[in-house]
């Protein structure tokens, strides 16, 4: 997991960057994401070097099943969520701090197991109310690249990362992350809900076969 998190990150940092023009509506919030990504993805590297993954595999499958679902009908609940809330301050605060411990538990996430980290944040973005695709896939690219930066960082301090296999590894995932971020626009925002959709099912397939079956 620390070397698959090492060669995903200049993936994440180049598809941030080839997606920095999307999240141009959302600067507000890179900060407050920012450190959340920063303190709870080090506490989710801090976990992975104190507790065995083979338990919380069993959890993985049914997390991506659950943000599979809240990205397919996340922007449905949020609208639920605001009309219940109506215009009372107390219950957009809390609807608020929700959101953020969501993120927080996401990221802790990312920090420990990394894999299928994507489709978790766009299940949270799509939570929080946003539905422009490319907005909510630049966002999830920057997010990712703080969660695994610290992460990298504490897996480095206990020398836990194979550099030489994490760094081959790596060149395919920066020349990707970026063509696809500079590509993506091409795509009608209908066909690429549906592309994450479609993987997110196959990723939940897949954790669900390695951990049952």
């Amino acid at each position: 997991n620390a070397s698959n998190t090492y060669a995903a990150l200049p993936g994440y940092v180049s598809g941030a960057v080839g997606y920095w023009h999307a999240m141009a509506g959302h600067k507000d919030k890179l900060v407050l994401y920012g450190i959340v990504a920063a303190v709870f993805g080090y506490i989710g590297a801090q976990l992975l070097l104190v507790v065995s993954d083979e338990q919380f595999s069993l959890v993985v499958p049914w997390l991506m099943l659950f943000a599979v679902l809240l990205f397919a009908f996340g922007n449905q609940l949020n609208g639920f969520m605001a009309a219940q809330g109506g215009g009372r301050r107390g219950m957009k605060l809390v609807g608020s701090g929700l959101l953020l411990a969501f993120l927080a538990g996401v990221c802790i996430y990312g920090g420990f197991f990394n894999a299928g980290l994507g489709i978790l944040l766009l299940a949270f973005l799509a939570t929080a109310g946003l539905s422009d695709i490319h907005a909510m896939n630049g966002l999830k690219l920057y997010i990712s690249s703080v969660v695994a930066l610290v992460a990298v960082a504490r897996f480095a301090l206990s020398g836990s990362i194979d550099w030489y296999h994490g760094s081959i590894a790596l060149v395919g995932v920066v020349i990707g992350g970026y063509v696809a971020a500079r590509n993506a626009h091409r795509f009608p925002t209908p066909v690429i809900r549906a592309g994450v959709i479609v993987y997110g099912v196959f990723m939940t397939g897949y954790f669900f076969w390695g951990a049952y079956l």
